[in-house]
């Protein structure tokens, strides 16, 4: 005799899709998350064009220019995703609608990690439209060269930085201890690494946004290429395991 399942008593599981969707309303449905969003937009808008006012019509220039908006923004984004639960007192609600805790994870680090690259055609676009601009007012012809081994270490560096944010809120699931550290992390490795040999050998290979220079200038060497494997490994790959480890097994409450 085969055993027929009562109606109502099992739960057909969460689309992975819909998660994703969820978590992408997420980004901007709150006030803080409108705010970064606005803020984001505006300081892309006037350092392209300050960046063209001082240094002409370069677009590589301007490119860089951009990326010190999202660079700093995204992370704390990044944060408050993954800390938003907690801070809120969500968890419980979201754990038990998907007990499937990774799930929940993945689909908030994929629409921060998308923001980051939709960041980054924002940033490109506006660093376009401001050196032909800055060409017209300024009568003089603009340069258009941009490295494209540059251009996607630029891109790959934002990615990164909010990958930091991410492993960092995690980890900590406080947001503003994890926007506080990675915050204040480069003033504090820039003091590092005056300290000697030894405070700079530790820059050399532990500071993400030492590391990340090479990338960003398109010319990744093999000896640039380990450091900055060691500064992902000790400030994304691990904060993000122990993190997902901390939140699948930990009680909620």
């Amino acid at each position: 005799m085969t055993a027929t399942a009562t109606p109502g008593m099992t739960a057909a599981p969460t689309p992975f899709h819909r998660l994703l969707a969820v978590e992408a309303r997420k980004l901007v449905d709150t006030r803080s998350g409108k705010a970064l969003v606005l803020v984001l937009v505006g300081l892309v808008l006037a350092a392209v064009t300050a960046r063209g006012a001082v240094s002409g019509p370069e677009l590589q220039a301007l490119v860089n220019a951009a990326g010190i908006g999202p660079g700093t923004l995204l992370p704390v984004l990044g944060i408050l995703t993954v800390t938003g639960e907690w801070s809120h007192r969500t968890a419980l609600t979201t754990f038990t609608l998907e007990p499937r805790r990774g799930r929940v994870l993945a689909a908030k680090f994929l629409p921060a990690l998308a923001a980051a690259v939709a960041a980054c055609v924002l940033a490109v676009l506006a660093a376009v439209s401001a050196t032909a601009v800055t060409a017209a007012v300024q009568g003089v012809p603009a340069v258009w060269e941009v490295d494209p081994a540059a251009l996607l270490g630029w891109a790959g560096v934002q990615v990164l930085m909010v990958a930091e944010g991410l492993g960092m809120g995690v980890l900590l699931l406080n947001a503003p201890a994890a926007i506080v550290i990675c915050l204040a992390s480069p003033m504090v490795w820039a003091v590092v690494g005056r300290l000697g040999t030894a405070g700079a050998t530790l820059a050399e290979w532990f500071d993400l946004n030492t590391t990340t220079g090479p990338l960003m200038s398109g010319d990744l060497s093999g000896g640039g290429a380990a450091r900055l494997a060691v500064s992902v490994l000790v400030w994304i790959a691990v904060p993000m395991a122990a993190g997902a480890v901390r939140v699948i097994r930990g009680e909620v409450r």
